[in-house]
C-alpha cells in the first residue's frame, strides 16, 4: 500500500532532533521557511482547532500544510516526488542561506554556460499573456514560468526605453514601486539589476496523486494527520498519466520560447517520470541521454541507493540529460519531440523584460 515516504523534508522514519523541529514547525528544510504545501495544494491543509493530538504537536498553530514531499509505492521502490520544493527550489533565499539542495542546483546552473562573475536574477511564477492579431486571426500565449533566469547589470534610462518601446516615466514608476534601485550619473538614469542578455527558463516538474477516499482516510491531509503522530497510515496513489499530461502540454512551447530568445527550457523531473514516460508513449527517452543541452531538454534526477538506515535529508543525483531536438529534419525521420505541441505565437523578447521589471528578482545567484 502506498505510503509516505518524507514529511517536511526528512523521510518518516527518520527522528533526529533536527527532523523534529522541522515537523513541529512545519517547516520545508528546501526553502528554508515554514512549508507551502507545495505552492497548489492549499486544499490540503488541516484545521486544528478540533483535533488536540495534532494541536499539542503543532504548538501555537491553528492550520498546518500537510507537508508530504514523497509517497513510497511499494517498500522495495523509490518513492515519486509529489512536491516541487523536494526538487528544486531557487527563488527563495540565496545558495549559502539554504543547507539543502546545493548540488542540484549547481549541477542545473552550471549546464547554462554562464561565465564566472556572472550575476544572475531569478524570478519565479512570471505570467506572460499576450494576445496580437495575426494574418491568420486572433493568437494568445498564455503561459507561467516556473522560473525565469536572466543576467543582471546596470543600464541606463535609454536604452531601456529603447528596448520595451515605453516611456521612461512609466517605466521608473513600475520599477521604483516594486524596490529596483534608481541611480542619477552623467545625467541619466541608471536602473540596478536590470534583466539583460538571454533569458533561460526553469521547470519544476512532479507526480500528482489521486484523490484518495475520506472514508478510508487515504487523502493527503488524513495520511499525514495519520503518519505525523506516527499512527498507522495509507496515503494515496500516483496519477501517472495526469503528470506527464500536465507536462506534454507545456513542453514544446516553453522550449520554443526559449529558443526564440536565446536561451534554453530546462524541465527537471524523477527518474520515476523518465521511465513512465518510455514505457508507456512513443517517446523513449534513453535515444536522448545526452552531456550538452538542444532544443528540448529534460533533466532527470534520482534518489541513488535507498538504504533503510537514512539519518537526514536525502540529497537527489542527476540520473541523466535527456537532450534532442524538437523535430527531425533528415529523411530517415530521426528521433524528435516533435509533434507533441507547438506555440501558436512567439513573444518578443521586451514583452518577457516588461513583466520581469514588475517585481523585483526573488533571488540572484554569483558564477
Amino acid at each position: 500500500m502506498p505510503k509516505i515516504f518524507e514529511l517536511f523534508g526528512y523521510p518518516l522514519n527518520v527522528n533526529t532532533v533536527e527532523a523534529q523541529i522541522c515537523r513541529k514547525q512545519a517547516k520545508c528544510p528546501f526553502m528554508g521557511a515554514e512549508c507551502d504545501g507545495g505552492g497548489n495544494r492549499y486544499a490540503s491543509h488541516v484545521h486544528l482547532e478540533n483535533n488536540e493530538e495534532l494541536k499539542n504537536f503543532f504548538e501555537n498553530q491553528t492550520a498546518v500544510p500537510s507537508g508530504v514531499c514523497s509517497i513510497q509505492l511499494k517498500e522495495s521502490e523509490a518513492p515519486w516526488i509529489v512536491c516541487p520544493r523536494r526538487l528544486l527550489v531557487l527563488g527563495r533565499g540565496n545558495l549559502l542561506q539554504r543547507a539543502n539542495q546545493q548540488g542540484t542546483e549547481n549541477q542545473v546552473i552550471s549546464l547554462l554556460d554562464y561565465p564566472k562573475g556572472t550575476r544572475i536574477g531569478v524570478w519565479s511564477e512570471v505570467k506572460l499573456q499576450i494576445g496580437e492579431e495575426t494574418d491568420e486571426g486572433q493568437k494568445s500565449f498564455q503561459y507561467t514560468f516556473d522560473y525565469v533566469l536572466m543576467p543582471i547589470g546596470s543600464v541606463d534610462q535609454n536604452k531601456i526605453e529603447e528596448m520595451l518601446g515605453v516611456s521612461w516615466s512609466v517605466i521608473r514608476r513600475t520599477m521604483e514601486k516594486v524596490g529596483y534601485t534608481i541611480a542619477r550619473r552623467n545625467g541619466l538614469d541608471f536602473v540596478e539589476d536590470f534583466p539583460i542578455s538571454v533569458p533561460n527558463i526553469i521547470e519544476i516538474m512532479t507526480s500528482s496523486t489521486s484523490g484518495g477516499n475520506k472514508l478510508y482516510r487515504t487523502t493527503i491531509p488524513q495520511a499525514f494527520e495519520d503518519a505525523i503522530l506516527g499512527k498507522d497510515h495509507v496515503a494515496p496513489s500516483i496519477n501517472k498519466r495526469q503528470v506527464w499530461a500536465r507536462m506534454v502540454s507545456q513542453l514544446i512551447v516553453k522550449s520554443e520560447v526559449a529558443l526564440h530568445w536565446g536561451g534554453k527550457a530546462l524541465w527537471l523531473i524523477q527518474d520515476n517520470l523518465a521511465d513512465y514516460i518510455s514505457s508507456s508513449t512513443a517517446l523513449n527517452l534513453q535515444k536522448f541521454i545526452a552531456s550538452k543541452l538542444s532544443e528540448v531538454n529534460l533533466l532527470s534526477f534520482s534518489y541513488g541507493n535507498l538504504t533503510p538506515n537514512h539519518s537526514g535529508i536525502i540529497e537527489l543525483e542527476l540520473k541523466n540529460i535527456f537532450s534532442g531536438p524538437i523535430s527531425s529534419n533528415d529523411k530517415d525521420s530521426a528521433p524528435s519531440f516533435s509533434d507533441l505541441i507547438r506555440t501558436p505565437l512567439l513573444p518578443e523578447k521586451n514583452k518577457l523584460i516588461s513583466r520581469l521589471i514588475e517585481s523585483k528578482p526573488v533571488n540572484q545567484i554569483q558564477i
